[in-house]
């Protein structure tokens, strides 16, 4: 089968990669097209966009970068009617998939997409949309199921793809010694994939190294970015930069520093106390704060329905804040009690296999016709 994918951002294409591997194992003469990135490109087929000239965050950086966003949306239909997949497979990334999903579909193109469009947070009704423009939808957080039964939905539900990637994970035990990182604890710092977000939180971050002196700072780069890059905010500060190294990261971490986003389930699951952070552009908070429906922005407390970690949003994301919450995190009964909330996280979560259960239920799906 022909398989054409799209993700806009790098958790899109760790999914996205997974996906391929057991599209692969469950169909020998599988072939892809794909917008999305390295991890991605790694399983083979054709990359058609990068998610670094794709991914932009906030209402205000999706107006300003209207034009480039078109010409993608563009190019990617295009790409689409001149190959003729037999399933399109969109990654979450609603903004711009929804819209490839309406065109796919009255072109008489299969579509399937996998990891749900947070809709639940903002704008309900954009479910009667999924409705008529996906045939089969993917869910990964367990409250999904009954949010999308209320409105008439039947989703299936495969469990978390992180959950696959990080069963897969093998710790490298020289990891410490060929960063040249020292014996003290390490504060992981995971400042985000797009440009937006480490502008505005790394800085905060980083201030942090001159009060935590017996603390060993490790930011977790993004692939998409150089290193030099990155130096323009560490400046002389004795922080180390580590790429396509996060799992190894969070291994050996004593507690962390996270952007919202993917990157705090992945901190949870790795039992590592943690202070998630946010920063958008005035008018985005502005509008976001209008529009969005949810109590909480991290992932874990999502999943968990209550507050297990402490999340600091825009005037909030601050030094002097940051440094407030994260201390009791390093040792005492804050960081007991949110490592036995990661335990129920856990359990909630389930077993790997998300990857595999989605490919089977796609190629099932392909030869019903």
């Amino acid at each position: 089968m022909r398989y054409y994918l799209v993700a806009g951002e790098a958790s899109g294409d760790l999914h996205g990669a997974n996906l391929m591997r057991a599209l692969k194992e469950n169909d020998a003469e599988a072939s892809f097209r794909f917008f999305g990135g390295d991890k991605m490109l790694a399983e083979g087929g054709t990359l058609v966009k990068h998610y670094s000239d794709m991914a932009y965050m906030g209402f205000a950086e999706v107006v300003v970068n209207l034009r480039t966003i078109l010409r993608n949306m563009r190019t990617c239909k295009q790409d689409i009617l001149a190959h003729q997949p037999d399933a399109l497979i969109l990654i979450d990334f609603p903004g711009f998939n929804l819209k490839i999903a309406d065109f796919a579909k009255k072109k008489g193109i299969k579509v399937y997409y996998y990891i749900s469009p947070k809709v639940w947070a903002w704008n309900q009704k954009r479910v009667l949309k999924i409705k008529k423009v996906v045939d089969q939808l993917f869910c990964i957080l367990p409250f999904e199921v009954e949010f999308y039964k209320s409105w008439g939905m039947d989703v299936d539900y495969v469990g978390n793809p992180l959950l696959d990637e990080i069963s897969r994970f093998k710790p490298n035990p020289n990891f410490l010694q060929q960063n040249l990182i020292t014996t003290k604890p390490v504060i992981a710092l995971l400042p985000g994939s797009r440009v937006q977000e480490i502008e505005r939180l790394l800085p905060v971050m980083l201030s942090l190294t001159d009060r935590l002196p017996d603390h060993h700072f490790v930011i977790a780069a993004a692939p998409a970015f150089s290193e030099a890059y990155y130096q323009q905010f560490i400046g002389d500060k004795n922080v180390t930069l580590v790429f396509n190294q996060t799992y190894d990261l969070l291994h050996v971490a004593t507690a962390a520093i996270v952007a919202s986003g993917t990157a705090t389930l992945e901190t949870a699951l790795f039992k590592v106390p943690q202070v998630v952070v946010y920063k958008g552009s005035a008018i985005s908070i502005a509008i976001a704060r209008m529009v969005v429906n949810i109590r909480f922005i991290s992932l874990v407390n999502l999943i968990m329905d209550k507050k297990v970690v402490e999340e600091l949003i825009q005037e909030d994301c601050n030094p002097t804040m940051v440094y407030s919450q994260l201390t009791p995190l390093l040792k005492g009964e804050k960081r007991d009690a949110q490592l036995q909330a990661y335990e129920v996280l856990a359990e909630k979560m389930g077993k790997p296999g998300a990857s595999d259960r989605t490919a089977k239920l796609i190629i099932s799906s392909l030869h019903k016709g």
